[in-house]
């Protein structure tokens, strides 16, 4: 291959990663959560494609993919990562078993659909399913900012009167936005710091959390503080409770805090904790975005697939990526 025909391919993977990515963010600003944001990227990657082969739209979803990957957040990094391998696996498994290439690519649109469909229906069946732990009078602590716990909490609203602890999450404290949303559902809310947790948790009778990413061991990968909450509860044997979507199961097995697999710039800028304080420059700061729960801390899971043990969760992946 010239040096002007290599020049012209390169321009032209910048080109469509560009195009993923603006796609991508489009996607976001409509209010498409990430998973289903990506599965509709990725299906649009099929119906636009050029490619003749199986292969060759396969390598093009995996750059599409990188390409997503590149601009995902922190917070949702792991669970793009999971989503999307699961989507290439869900969409691509079939597609030897037709000759005929127009035919493979009208069933692998079709299969893209439908795992979106599937993505953007699992918040309404977890809320189904997680809002019977929640009794008439509960107190609850959560931590983070989860679109399906909040889900969890409508939908139990709806029925039920109960009180929930937010802690303000800390470093970015989206646990304000998430209390507003509470109280915009009628929900008796009240913001908590993070370092509280110990002094309120003797008034709690459980803890809901969310998750970015869950382990084969049935750990989870989500907002830094959440093992202190998990470990907290447990000294004073409060269930912990997970709500999360089962696209974002992961065939990962941390066995500690560092072998999380996030990105080299997983750091989150830092956030002042007191604006008015002018610190010294040699003063450094530790600013992690995930922390992992070990399976040993969660006592159920939440999903669309029902409510699951955090042993039940490897049985879960191999069904899934069968």
């Amino acid at each position: 291959m010239t040096h002007d025909a290599l020049q012209n391919k390169h321009e032209q993977e910048i080109t469509f990663q560009n195009n993923v990515i603006e796609l991508f963010e489009r996607q976001l600003a409509a209010g498409s959560a990430y998973a289903p944001a990506a599965a509709s990227v990725l299906t649009e990657v099929i119906k636009s494609s050029e490619e003749e082969t199986v292969m060759g739209l396969e390598v093009q979803l995996k750059q599409a993919t990188d390409a997503i990957l590149k601009v995902a957040p922190i917070t949702a990094f792991v669970s793009l990562k999971a989503s999307t391998e699961l989507f290439l696996r869900f969409v691509i498994r079939t597609s030897l078993e037709l000759s005929d290439f127009e035919e493979c690519k009208r069933r692998l649109i079709k299969r893209g659909e439908y795992f979106r469909g599937r993505t953007e229906a699992s918040r309404d069946k977890i809320a189904q399913v997680g809002e019977r732990f929640i009794q008439d009078g509960s107190v609850i602590l959560t931590h983070g900012n989860s679109r399906v716990v909040a889900a969890v909490f409508e939908r139990a609203a709806t029925t039920k009167r109960f009180r929930v602890y937010v802690t303000e999450s800390r470093p970015d404290g989206s646990g304000y936005s998430f209390a507003e949303r509470l109280l915009s559902a009628g929900i008796s809310v009240t913001i908590i710091l993070d370092s509280c947790v110990g002094f309120i948790m003797d008034q709690v009778d459980l803890v809901l959390v969310g998750a970015e990413g869950v382990a084969e061991n049935g750990g989870i990968i989500n907002r830094i503080g959440s093992l202190q909450v998990a470990l907290v509860a447990r000294s004073y044997d409060k269930p912990v409770f997970v709500a999360v979507e089962s696209y974002k199961f992961s065939r990962i097995y941390p066995l500690r805090q560092h072998d999380l697999p996030l990105p080299g710039n997983y750091r989150e800028p830092w956030y002042p904790l007191l604006s008015e304080f002018d610190l010294s420059k040699g003063i450094q700061f530790e600013n992690p975005a995930s922390d992992f729960t070990p399976p040993s801390l969660i006592s159920l899971l939440f999903t669309d697939l029902g409510v699951l043990t955090p042993a039940a969760v490897s049985d879960e992946l191999i069904r899934l990526y069968q």
